[in-house]
């Protein structure tokens, strides 16, 4: 098998994730990794066991590395893709593809003048509980889906993470955050959005940092920090989505659920790659636990990045790709723009579901 030579810009609190799971794919070596703070980078390379920690310019211009991982803060990732493109690279960027439309725009522009491709997290869909979701819906399990159910409700960041203000400023927010797992995972299920309607609001002007080191410093908000849409699908199915950093306490609101004319479908967390899998059944309005039928239960964070080094040598399309993270970015911006103008946004994008994961083959082997 050959190896795809791989780069990763940003040492921040994800990186961890990505080198521990991308090494367990034979198919992808890491060569490099690169931070703004070069000190930064040459130390989590000694602790990664990696030869390089470079600035983001240096290790673009390696002529060994293939694709770039860019694990940089959300207000950074449309210029460093654009930067990946421009020096020849693909580029798998974390979530989310930019903070508008018209950057996710510039990012898709960008790689077909390169001629390189461009993914996106998250990847979590590609794993095991979504794809056998996947399988469940179009087998007919359900049936025809009517409707759904999303919602992830939290507190905010400011209680465990040790930078949490980039969260409550632009490019932060439950949507931008969180928003994406919920809207690839309800995309790789239900294909693509039509229309949305949303209304958002800040519940509080400011959030008071509780976790260490910046315990006692407050942070204005200037996002909304509650947003609640209906999504209407092309396939027909429309659903409430809520995304929250406002609860102070608990809920049962479900994760994900997929109503269909024969029955439901709880879906796992899409923050992960596993979860319990339920259908319900229309005539006894029971839930029976149903087991997994594909692998990467455990592969978060570096399954995206796998799978499209494969695709490349492959000569197929990727699964995590840019057309997936455009939709999904016009549908965040969708529902500000929906929650400001008292209106109905319609999508201007559209995609296609992505080819399921394979199930016929050993785990870590994707093509």
């Amino acid at each position: 098998m050959s190896t795809t030579k791989i780069g990763i810009i940003g040492c921040g609190n994800i990186t961890g994730a990505y080198f521990q799971n991308t090494r367990r794919f034979p198919n992808l070596e890491v060569v490099a990794c690169a931070d703004i703070d070069v000190d930064r980078a040459k130390k989590v390379a000694a602790e990664k066991g990696v030869a390089q920690g470079l600035s983001p310019q240096e290790l673009i211009a390696l002529p060994e590395i293939d694709l770039i991982v860019n694990l940089t803060i959300p207000q950074a990732h449309a210029e460093v893709d654009r930067q990946v493109l421009a020096g020849g690279k693909h580029v798998f960027s974390e979530k989310p593809f930019g903070l508008t439309l018209e950057e996710g725009k510039s990012i898709v522009a960008a790689a077909k003048a390169a001629g390189k491709r461009v993914g996106c997290a998250p990847d979590t869909v590609l794993g095991g509980a979504v794809q056998t979701c996947r399988g469940l819906i179009d087998r007919g399990d359900i049936g025809q889906p009517v409707a759904f159910a999303a919602s992830m409700q939290g507190g905010g960041h400011e209680s465990w993470h040790p930078s949490p203000e980039f969260y409550y400023h632009k490019g932060g927010g439950p949507v931008f955050d969180m928003g994406p797992y919920y809207l690839h995972a309800l995309i790789t299920l239900l294909g693509p959005i039509t229309r949305i309607t949303g209304m958002a609001k800040a519940s509080w002007a400011e959030r008071l940092i509780t976790s260490e080191p910046k315990k006692g410093t407050k942070v204005k908000v200037e996002v909304p920090t509650h947003v609640t849409s209906i999504l209407e699908f092309a396939n027909g199915a429309t659903g409430t989505f809520t995304m929250s950093f406002d609860f102070r306490g608990p809920s049962t609101s479900p994760v994900i659920e997929i109503y269909g004319s024969e029955g439901s479908l709880r879906v796992p967390d899409p923050n992960g790659s596993s979860g319990p899998i339920s259908l319900g059944d229309k005539v006894k309005w029971e839930w029976t636990d149903v087991p997994y039928t594909h692998a990467y239960l455990d592969a978060a964070r570096g399954l995206g990045v796998a799978e499209m080094a494969s695709a490349i040598k492959a000569g197929r399309d990727h699964r995590a790709n840019e057309r997936i993270a455009l939709h999904a970015l016009e549908a965040m911006e969708g529902m500000h723009v929906s929650a400001q103008t008292a209106t109905h946004y319609t999508m201007t994008t559209t995609c296609e579901r992505p080819e399921p994961m394979r199930n016929d083959l050993p785990e870590f082997t994707l093509d």
